[in-house]
């Protein structure tokens, strides 16, 4: 599945006194990349370049890019060769250049470039959605602490806990772990668990957080 960026951010690195700063964000429509990169640009009005690269799609049917008056090729194909290589959607990439005086070559300027996108990316928040399924699981009291117990042996990600006349566990499963799941749930309180199958979805793991979409 592709990535994509949940939290934008922003890394430099220098070349021969020539800084290179990296700005990251999450786009979804071509609109959003355009404001962002027009926002860059004023923002960094005095800036020799501001070069861009955009993908957009769950399958990246929608790639642009932009060298700013760099030497063809050296700038924004660059950058968004390194976007496309990380699997990463729905981001746009801005890199501002400030000349330092010395001529980096083809050569310097595409790594340079790259080695911005690279600083920027790393200090962003990039999640992978994986398809997955909601599931309500309602027990008894007594089984409470065998079911806890499975979840975490089997990192199931649970999402809420409702503790009424009985237990309701929601949960988030890999789409193909379904019937595992619900074979281990059923053997351990022998089947005195209700396993009610809701709805599929999309999520994501975000630092122990789990995002559904």
């Amino acid at each position: 599945m592709p990535k994509s960026v949940y939290t934008g951010g922003t890394g430099e690195i220098e070349e021969k006194k020539s800084r290179f700063i990296a700005h990251i964000e999450p786009v979804t429509t071509e609109e959003d990349a355009v404001a962002f990169i027009n926002a860059i640009k004023k923002q960094y009005f005095d800036a020799r370049h501001n070069c861009s690269a955009f993908v957009i799609g769950d399958n990246s049917e929608l790639t642009r890019c932009s060298d700013d008056g760099e030497p063809s090729g050296t700038a924004g194909r660059p950058m968004l060769e390194i976007l496309l290589g990380e699997g990463i959607t729905n981001v746009c990439c801005v890199v501002t250049r400030y000349f330092g005086g010395t001529l980096l070559g083809t050569g310097g300027l595409v790594r340079a470039y790259q080695g911005a996108v690279k600083e920027g990316l790393n200090n962003s928040v990039i999640i992978e959605k994986k398809p997955g399924i909601l599931v309500n699981v309602t027990c008894e009291y007594t089984e409470v602490g065998k079911l806890q117990y499975n979840f975490a042996n089997k990192g199931i990600r649970v999402l809420s806990s409702d503790y009424g006349t009985n237990v309701t566990f929601k949960l988030v499963i890999d789409l193909d772990s379904l019937e595992i799941v619900k074979k281990d749930l059923t053997e351990i309180t022998s089947g005195k668990a209700i396993i009610e199958v809701l709805d599929k979805c999309m999520y994501a793991d975000v630092n122990s957080e789990i995002l559904i979409y």
